[in-house]
Order: C-alpha cells, then structure tokens, then sequence
C-alpha cells in the first residue's frame, strides 16, 4: 500500500511539473530579417547570433518566458506587433513619442549615437552645411530616416531610402550614395569589416530627443501590463546581478547602456 502512495504520489509531483512547463508563456520576438552586426545576424547555419540575441535570452530566462525568434521584414514589424503575429519586439528600435501613440515599450535597454559615414577621401561634417548637395544613404522606418528628412533634406542634401541597413552601407562602399546614417554601434561594425575599409566616421549628429528617441526599448502591445512588468523586472535584474555587462563584455569596450 505504501508503494502505491508513493507512486500515485510521484506522479501527482512530475504531473505538476509538467503541467508547469506546458503553460509556461511562449512569446514570438520579432527580429528585423537582416543582417544587423554586432546586435543580431545569422551565422552560417542559419541561427541568428548577435548582443541582442544574448539580451533577448538573458531576459526570457530570467522572466521564465520561452522566446522564439520571429524574423519580420523592418518595416512591417509594428504592425506585426499591433496584429499578434509577433509577441514583443527586440531590435534596435528607439523609444519615440511617434511610435508610442502605436506601441508601448519596456524601459531603455542600450542607448549609443547616431553617426554619419563616408568615403575616406570625402572630407565633410555631420551636419546641414557639410552634407549639403550629397546623396545620403537611409533605411526606411527608422528614426535615421526621419532625422535625415528633417535636417539634412530640404534643399540642401538627397535622401536615398533602402530596405535594410546593409544595402545603404553597399550602396556607399560602391560610391552610389555620398555618406549614411545610422545608429554608431552598427556602423563601427560596418567599418571594421572588409567592405567597409572604404569609409570612416564623419561624426555624430546634432541630438534631437523628439527624433532619435530616448533610447532603445522592447517593442510590446499597447494594455499588457503584466509582460511590460516581467520584462522590465529581467532588464532590471540582468544590469544588476552582472548578466548583461558579461555578455556585453562579448562585443564592446564600453557600457552600451549609455546615459
């Protein structure tokens, strides 16, 4: 008789624990589908890697979330948001006041410069009067975009809009746009790689809050307080504990978190 409760008793215990494991939360993280060094990309055999990738996992472990990378074209991936075909977003995208009449975001989890590059052997500044008449390389849906149209653009420079981020910096390197703008980070990765041997940093830009945002936020559904509360928990966790300037340590030389 004992035997049998004992049984009967294990698999009320391993039933549970089951069951635990059955109803953990699975969440789609949206990935832009492109290469976007050193945040995510995918390696030779198709897994994605990258600071974001190590971000993403630190912060799903620790809110006991099962995360799956969902890969979506950039300039779909809020609507694939608002329509639930992707659970929260992880890629690079700044906390803005125009985004947020769409979408909520977790707090900041990096925040760096924005920078323009260009061809070595083209002096000019980051500014209206040095990129005045130069054909300036964007990728569309983005806060660079947006900043380029606004102070670079009206008469005085050619905004050129690509898809992602690595076509403008191939355009560039081919000489068919003048200079490109974009998040540091991305950049000094483009420049540290052989096609980028070309070009340098011609500076950062003038920062304007309302544009370029107040840094870099997990892109979540408008109403979903308790995911909001759960990711906000884990990057809070993760910058305390030591998690993530371990990882960090993996691809930069200075705290990415910013100011």
């Amino acid at each position: 008789m004992k035997t049998i409760i004992k049984t009967v008793a294990l698999a009320i215990v391993l039933g549970t624990a089951a069951l635990g494991v059955a109803q953990a939360q699975e969440v789609k993280v949206g990935f832009a589908a492109e290469p976007y060094p050193p945040f995510t990309s995918p390696d030779a055999s198709g897994k994605w890697v990258g600071w974001e990738v190590d971000f993403m996992d630190a912060i799903c472990a620790e809110a006991k979330l099962k995360c799956v990378i969902t890969p979506v074209a950039w300039d779909g991936i809020i609507p694939a948001l608002t329509t639930k075909k992707i659970d929260m977003i992880i890629g690079s995208m700044s906390i803005t006041d125009e985004r947020l009449k769409t979408i909520d975001f977790s707090d900041k989890y990096y925040n760096t410069p924005t920078g323009v590059i260009g061809q070595k052997t083209d002096k000019f500044e980051a500014t209206p009067a040095g990129l005045k008449g130069k054909i300036i390389g964007v990728q569309v849906s983005t806060i660079h975009q947006d900043y380029a149209t606004k102070y670079f653009g009206p008469g005085a420079a050619e905004i050129k809009e690509y898809q992602t981020q690595d076509e403008a910096n191939q355009d560039l390197a081919a000489g068919r746009v003048d200079a490109v703008q974009a998040d540091s980070i991305a950049l000094d990765a483009f420049l540290k790689s052989d096609a980028g041997k070309c070009c340098d940093l011609k500076g950062y830009v003038k920062d304007d809050p309302a544009i370029l945002g107040q840094g870099v936020g997990v892109g979540l559904r408008k109403g979903e307080a308790d995911l909001k509360t759960k990711i906000n928990a884990a990057i809070k966790t993760i910058r305390s504990n030591g998690t993530y300037e371990k990882f960090s340590k993996k691809y930069f030389t200075f705290d990415v978190y910013g100011k």
